[in-house]
């Protein structure tokens, strides 16, 4: 049996089992795809504190080797369930595996909606991002795209028109759906221009990176290519976290219900990083939550 069982490696879930580890408690992470979560799209991560600059994937591998020399064991499995059955808690996987442990870190993270094109993925990191605070001044001075039409989109372009110099929005709808309030400063800015009713059908691209998209009008059919440097998606997050609502609440979005204690309604439950209810998703944010909750769950075996 496990003291802590750690579900999801992004930076959250390593977080976690390193002060779980560091706090002498036994650790399993238990990840169904890579380690490193959302971080490692990122070419250059240059807001995490120590680093003037580090690829998402060196950070994710530097966070990687440090659990590894402090001792934690790693399954790559798909978490499919957990049971709460007293003091005990037991994680079964899709591959029909089961661990035993006395308290559970949900580090679920989220995953970015995309747009469903062909070449998508291979562009992530190559043009194509979706986090204006992690990536916005590698396009300083250059055009920009950015799809959608919510309030996180409107944000988004509001912080890069601070750096590009020129941000084209692109929403499916015919009409903004964010804030009126963000519209308004947005639209404001001579740098930005606006097209709704428009769908995304093609990624252009040239020598592996993005140099533009096609749109076509939906009222009219009426195609256009747009050249541009980087393609910002801000389109919505998908939190995975449904498997785990018996034990912990969601909120209507389907993130977990916990506020910065990260605990939840069953003890011996925590949660931590973007699959939680919150406002700011960075991977310093992530990585507090990582601390506060393996802290948390060192306190609940503490007092068992």
């Amino acid at each position: 049996m496990y003291d802590i069982i750690v579900v999801g490696g992004g930076p959250a879930g390593m977080t976690a089992a390193l002060y779980a580890l560091r706090n002498g408690k036994s650790a399993l992470v238990i990840e169904k795809a890579g380690f490193g979560g959302q971080i490692t799209n990122s070419p250059k991560v240059e807001n995490f504190p120590g680093s003037l600059s580090i690829s998402g994937n060196e950070l994710a591998d530097s966070m990687f080797s440090q659990i590894m020399e402090q001792g934690a064991d790693i399954e790559i499995e798909t978490v499919s369930e957990i049971k709460s059955e007293g003091a005990m808690k037991v994680v079964c996987t899709e591959e029909g595996s089961r661990f035993e442990c006395k308290a559970v870190i949900l580090a679920t993270g989220v995953k970015h909606r995309l747009l469903g094109l062909e070449g998508e993925t291979d562009l992530i990191g190559e043009g194509i991002s979706f986090c204006a605070v992690c990536d916005g001044d590698f396009y300083k001075n250059q055009t920009v795209c950015v799809a959608g039409g919510g309030n996180s989109a409107l944000q988004e372009a509001i912080l890069l028109s601070d750096k590009c110099a020129k941000v084209i929005m692109l929403q499916d709808l015919p009409h903004f759906t964010g804030e009126e309030r963000l519209q308004k400063v947005l639209f404001a800015r001579e740098n930005v221009q606006a097209f709704t009713g428009v769908k995304i059908e093609k990624l252009l691209a040239q020598g592996g990176e993005l140099s533009g998209v096609e749109i076509v009008k939906t009222a009219t059919g009426t195609r256009e290519s747009i050249a541009c440097d980087g393609l910002f998606v801000a389109i919505g997050l998908i939190p995975e976290n449904e498997p785990f609502k018996a034990l912990a609440a969601l909120n209507d979005y389907g993130y977990f219900d916990a506020d910065e204690s990260c605990t939840t309604k069953t003890p011996g439950i925590f949660v931590a990083g973007d699959c939680r209810s919150k406002k700011i998703r960075q991977v310093t944010t992530a990585a507090a939550d990582g601390t506060i909750a393996a802290l948390a769950a060192c306190d609940y075996i503490n007092a068992m």
